[in-house]
């Protein structure tokens, strides 16, 4: 996504040099969220991006591995040989991360690109008793998707929780009875001990029949191939961007799930391993490209992180960044399908979490954008429209 989309940005607006889009699957460039729905259900063969590459000038490599940048020769090494470049964006992405002791054990999947998606389809088909690891947000729409297509499913979270690493307690709390409604058995404070031809043996001794396993327990970003680079990598796998998504080294962008960067708005360093940050991003990083080339100031990225999840039958959207709020705010009842969670810092919305309500949604993250102060009074009636409770 980050990738094609920054391709798209630079002649969009108004680039006009060489660009050479480099990818190492063999397919035309995809978008993901459906993988996790349409395509794993069959509904849909493939979610290619309807970009006309060829109209836009620009050379897609596809197949093809870079293993490492060259910044003293302005190179790239592939295993097609070297590619020079005058500009490069790096836009690699994520990588799902594998649970220990079974990395190619037989029925074990992950869930991150469309040959992955097309495994897994015909397990689905065939209705097997399914096991997933994780309950973060693959995993419920995994777990969602697999239901749909009448597998049993059991879903096994060594956290207390759901989404134990991305919400707080009590707003996750309300999330774990969806997967009993959902007809999906949730196994919470449970570690897989190991993974056998047929079963999941957990931690404590338990047996799980599963025809197939899919684990779902996070990604890191596909940064390994960068040692020896000179870029600066954070503790976090990520490359650390500056305000204007340079990387380290000169003439060098990272966009997307690949890179952290700083945000003013919330002070501090951002990793959003998002769709809607790998649409956003290119823009900027793109403006910045043709301003290198003209002089001129570069733009700054400080976006408001946005998300959506698709699970158990209910529409959940995500913007901003929760960690520094003072103030929480509740919109509703948890118990009903609809309801909101605000977060505040010094009266200023700086987060909100909607289920079921997209106005919600909507209205918060302009005021988000414009740091306007709520009347936490008027932002607590859900019967009051959002963007009425600004002063």
């Amino acid at each position: 996504m980050a990738g094609v989309q920054t391709a798209v940005a630079l002649r969009e607006q108004g680039f006009t040099g060489p660009i050479t889009l480099i990818g190492a699957e063999p397919h035309q460039p995809y978008d993901r969220p459906p993988l996790s729905k349409a395509v794993l259900l069959g509904k849909a063969e493939d979610s290619a991006f309807e970009v006309d590459f060829e109209a836009l000038d620009i050379e897609l490599r596809l197949g093809v591995d870079v293993t490492g940048v060259r910044a003293t020769a302005r190179e790239l090494d592939t295993e097609a040989g070297p590619v020079p470049y005058d500009t490069l964006v790096i836009a690699t992405g994520a990588e799902p991360i594998e649970l220990p002791g079974t990395e190619g054990v037989p029925g074990v999947h992950l869930l991150r690109t469309l040959d992955d998606a097309a495994r897994l389809r015909p397990v689905l088909a065939r209705q097997h008793d399914i096991v997933v690891v994780g309950a973060g947000w693959i995993g419920a729409e995994f777990a969602t998707a697999a239901r749909a297509a009448g597998c049993a499913v059991t879903v096994v979270e060594a956290a207390d929780l759901p989404l134990a690493g991305a919400l707080p307690a009590e707003v996750a709390a309300p999330m774990a009875a969806w997967y009993g409604q959902g007809g999906v058995q949730l196994l919470t404070g449970t570690r897989v001990a190991g993974v056998e031809d047929g079963s999941v043996l957990l931690a404590d001794g338990r047996r799980i029949p599963a025809g197939a396993v899919v684990v779902g327990i996070g990604a890191r970003p596909a940064t390994a191939w960068l040692a020896g680079s000179g870029i600066a990598i954070g503790a976090d796998a990520a490359i650390v961007a500056d305000e204007h998504l340079r990387t380290s080294l000169p003439s060098v962008y990272a966009v997307g799930d690949c890179a952290s960067f700083p945000s003013a708005r919330y002070g501090r360093r951002l990793l959003v391993h998002h769709w809607d940050n790998a649409l956003q991003g290119p823009r900027t990083v793109a403006s910045n490209v043709i301003a290198d080339v003209l002089g001129t100031p570069p733009q700054t990225y400080d976006p408001v992180p946005y998300f959506w999840s698709e699970q158990f039958g209910r529409f959940v959207q995500y913007a901003g960044d929760h960690a520094a709020a003072d103030t929480v705010l509740w919109r509703g009842d948890p118990a009903d399908p609809e309801w909101s969670v605000l977060w505040l810092r010094r009266g200023a919305l700086v987060a909100l979490l909607a289920v079921g309500r997209p106005r919600d949604l909507a209205q918060g993250r302009k005021l988000i954008h414009s740091g306007a102060l709520l009347v936490v009074e008027r932002a607590g009636d859900p019967s009051i429209p959002l963007k009425a409770a600004s002063q």
